[in-house]
């Protein structure tokens, strides 16, 4: 097969059973009713159960992808595990998310934060491109064991999910990857962060309990920059497209907050009807998110040969990124 660029075989995702409406969290923190919902648009979110690791939601996810995509396993060269909430801090947790699904294939984590997918997804369609084989792309996120319960700014916006992308060799030259742009603003670094655990901070017995957990610095200011540089990587992958967005058939947002990409939409000129939602009842799962609302999109048959896709996301680093990608059936 002469590879020219590559095309989304298959989609999955997993979700924890334990739902968590946001009437449940609004009386523990004394908020008042619909709070939640008018500040971020979430009406709910998934949280693991206890016993529940990481890798245990990864592999859900992508058997998931992997049976609806129908790729034999020696067709897959390289898993890519987008995550910030790995099993453990050494080793990687991709090796052995690979083995449980029966790979011996090259595996590695990527540690980007909410923006975690379109790094993957723009490393994965390089490596179909030179090699040929498949990449099995899967984000995933336990979050509800790195915030405070008592902090309003974490509390409500974080969730658990896991969702897979099966990406395979297309011999279309239009398809695929057509523009991306990636970009980081490391001024913003502590913005959003986990002060302890890593080697400026190790002991995390010893940290103060606001450290062990995610802490959002300055909300309006994360907000006023997420709008800033997902609209701005948006223009600037789609100007390296050759696409104008009113040729977009689908926006896919990191489903951070609504108010966030639906700004970012409107700074677009997008039409809010082809902007694709998971939000609502899912939350924010970080790098998840993207992969999630393609998954779900999928199921209910949105997607279509040769449609125009934008995604887009922003997250702890600051960093942030977007890809415009093209459909295929081939």
């Amino acid at each position: 097969m002469n590879v020219r660029s590559s095309r989304i075989a298959g989609l999955g995702h997993y979700v924890p059973e334990r739902r968590i409406e946001n009437s449940v969290l609004e009386q523990d923190l004394g908020l008042s009713n619909g709070w939640i919902a008018r500040r971020t648009g979430i009406k709910a979110r998934r949280w693991a159960a206890p016993d529940q690791a990481l890798t245990d939601i990864a592999v859900e996810a992508a058997s998931s992808a992997l049976a609806h995509a129908q790729i034999e396993t020696n067709d897959i060269g390289l898993v890519l595990l987008a995550t910030s909430t790995p099993d453990h801090l050494l080793p990687p947790s991709a090796p052995l998310l690979a083995h449980r699904l029966g790979l011996t294939c090259g595996a590695i984590d990527l540690t980007g934060a909410c923006s975690g997918f379109i790094y993957a997804l723009l490393f994965a369609d390089g490596f179909v491109k030179t090699t040929g084989q498949s990449v099995l792309i899967v984000a995933a996120n336990i979050l509800s064991r790195r915030i405070n319960k008592a902090d309003t700014t974490s509390a409500v916006l974080f969730a658990d999910a896991g969702a897979a992308m099966a990406l395979a060799p297309s011999s279309r030259e239009d398809a695929g990857v057509l523009g991306s742009s990636v970009m980081s603003d490391g001024s913003l670094y502590d913005m959003i962060a986990i002060k302890a655990g890593g080697t400026r901070n190790p002991d995390m017995g010893t940290a103060e309990p606001e450290d062990r957990v995610i802490r959002i610095k300055d909300g309006k200011v994360v907000f006023e920059k997420a709008v800033k540089l997902m609209t701005l990587c948006s223009e600037q992958a789609l100007g390296r497209a050759g696409i104008k967005a009113s040729q977009i058939d689908h926006f896919i947002p990191h489903q951070a907050n609504a108010r966030i990409f639906d700004l970012v939409a409107e700074n677009l000129d997008i039409d809010p009807c082809r902007t694709l939602r998971s939000i609502e009842e899912f939350g924010n799962s970080s790098a998840a998110t993207i992969p999630l609302t393609l998954s779900l999109a999928s199921e209910q048959g949105k997607f279509a040969d040769g449609q125009f896709l934008l995604m887009a996301a922003v997250g702890a680093g600051f960093t942030g990124g977007a890809v415009v990608f093209r459909t295929s059936d081939q």
